[in-house]
């Protein structure tokens, strides 16, 4: 393996930021809504430098496979609604029946996110794997190479 494909280390990275999100989660219902609005402002402003960096790396990328997912990542993101915006629609709405149906709009891009998420872990997965099954075979072909 060369020093890009540390697949483990990646992995427990990945991990460590679920536990975070589920840890800024389950801290936010507890929280008052200056609270959320600062957590919402963080989040948001994480976001949209992720997608600066993917743009950036859809502009600088000579690798065609690199190139190929950082557009997944931009398109993505840019599905996304901008959270800080809903929010301050929110503060407009005066009728109950209003706020119910924008907090369901807010649970299903909530849940749709979910998916998406779970939707790339299964394509990392196989990426991996495809990954470590090319290396695995590029090293006996060169190890062949080698004794013959």
């Amino acid at each position: 393996m060369t020093q890009h494909t540390n697949f483990s280390t990646r992995l427990d990275d990945l991990q460590k930021r679920v536990v975070t999100a589920r840890s800024a989660v389950q801290t936010a219902a507890t929280e008052s809504d200056a609270q959320l609005k600062e957590r919402i402002d963080q989040a948001q402003s994480h976001l949209d430098q992720s997608v600066q960096n993917a743009r950036q790396e859809v502009s600088e990328s000579a690798d065609s496979a690199r190139a190929k997912w950082a557009q997944v990542k931009t398109d993505a993101a840019a599905k996304m609604s901008d959270v800080k915006a809903n929010m301050d629609k929110r503060a407009d709405h005066v009728d109950a029946k209003i706020a119910a149906k924008d907090a369901d709009w807010a649970e299903a891009d909530a849940a749709e996110a979910l998916d998406f998420a779970d939707w790339t872990v299964e394509n990392a997965q196989l990426a991996i794997l495809d990954a470590i099954h090319a290396r695995t075979h590029a090293d006996k072909l060169a190890k062949a190479a080698d004794n013959s």
